[in-house]
């Protein structure tokens, strides 16, 4: 056993992450490794708030629901003592448990109602907690659907078996090496295309970025820093939100959710130069739209329009509702598209031109052509941007 224990120790040393960095970017839902004992060995993607400082009684180690299913060479799926589903996947060793790959911790549609249940004021007594703190960490709980849970679970499955094989000194063959290997390749091929397509280049490791960010966001909040805290957070949940597959349509109030986030963060820099209002009713936040669509256009009026006031000016978002399609509209108060850049937008060279073009034409792969973007206004008293949508998309990507 200690020469077992020596090699986990030598994994935990050496870069484990970047590994399987390629699997993880396909799900931004918690996974960890721990010890036999529930010592959290290595943080793949950080369970969220609730849990860590909440549950678990320190940050190095997992909740008492986990550690009371550790059962060697056993498997399971639990929902835990506030309605969170949990996975539990042994690592073994010629036939060993040496630890466990344990994480998601989200709800589903049939279990989110159990965090209304939470008992916040009792909850802040007991734990000696700031009830806005705790009432903050239930909010950012997720809940995903039961299909993503299955999905990610077989990514958690795939990494705990590629562990036990690294681990094992029975793994000699190389064919066993390349079929490991393929599979991460063709997931990680999968996902390179993903990002070409939304035009990005990451250069830092998303995980590592946002492990630090919410490690400064710790920072702040024991410090009392509220505001950097909570812009740390936006942060971080911008960041997710853009690595988002493309490939998906989101809520509008996904979508809304992201938005007002920025939003936030940009309060913040302009103060009172900025002021912004999104009068969305519920109902229409159910449909659906691709991800990223909503924020370009906002940043562009709070460039365009915004900044180049002496006073800053207001952006509104609204959305209604007609017949059987949504149309969304990004309003400012600013001065209007200057001139150059409403001749850009015709320019099949112009950066400007091409991010408008690509948006519109991301809208009618999926909708069809009568759906897409329009400038409906844009003069001295300020500009919008008309999205419209159908109410049921019958997507038609190519």
């Amino acid at each position: 056993m200690e020469k077992t224990e020596k090699t986990l120790n030598d994994l935990m040393d050496s870069n484990l992450y970047s590994r399987y960095s390629g699997l993880l970017s396909l799900s931004n839902i918690s996974l960890q490794l721990i010890d036999t004992s529930g010592k959290i060995v290595q943080e793949f993607n950080p369970s969220p708030d609730f849990c860590k400082f909440i549950c678990q009684e320190d940050e190095t180690r997992i909740c008492t629901d986990y550690i009371s299913r550790l059962k060697p060479g056993k498997c399971d799926r639990f929902n835990c003592r506030y309605g969170l589903v949990n996975i539990l996947l042994p690592v073994e060793v010629n036939n060993e448990t040496i630890g466990y790959a344990v994480g998601a911790q989200v709800y589903t549609a049939d279990s989110e109602y159990q965090k209304y249940l939470i008992d916040i004021m009792e909850m802040a007594k007991s734990k000696k907690l700031e009830p806005e703190f705790i009432a903050k960490s239930i909010a950012a709980l997720k809940t995903i659907e039961e299909n993503k849970i299955d999905i990610h679970e077989q990514i958690c499955n795939h990494i705990t078996q590629n562990i036990c094989y690294d681990l094992s000194q029975s793994i000699s063959t190389a064919d066993k090496a390349i079929e490991r290997l393929s599979i991460e390749k063709e997931m990680l091929e999968k996902k390179i295309i993903d990002l070409e397509a939304k035009n990005m280049s990451l250069v830092i490791n998303p995980h590592f970025l946002f492990n630090t960010l919410n490690s400064i966001a710790r920072i702040a909040y024991f410090e009392k820093s509220h505001t950097t805290e909570e812009l740390i957070y936006c942060l971080s949940d911008l960041l997710r939100y853009n690595l988002k597959q493309e490939d998906e349509l989101h809520t509008i109030g996904a979508e809304i959710d992201n938005i007002e986030k920025y939003l936030f963060i940009q309060k913040v820099r302009f103060k009172n130069r900025l002021e912004y209002e999104i009068d969305i009713a519920d109902p229409i936040k159910t449909y659906r739209i691709p991800n990223m669509i909503i924020q370009p256009i906002v940043e562009n009026a709070l460039i365009h329009g915004i900044t180049p006031k002496r006073d800053g000016g207001k952006i509104k978002i609204t959305a209604e509702k007609y017949k059987d399609d949504i149309h969304i509209s990004i309003i400012d108060n600013g001065n209007g598209f200057p001139k150059e850049v409403l001749e850009s937008l015709q320019q099949s060279d112009n950066r400007l031109g091409i991010g408008f073009r690509s948006t519109d034409n991301r809208l009618k792969r999926y909708f069809g052509e009568d759906y897409g973007l329009k400038i409906t206004k844009s003069d001295y008293s300020g500009s919008t941007v008309t999205i419209s949508i159908p109410t049921k998309p019958n997507a038609r990507r190519s």
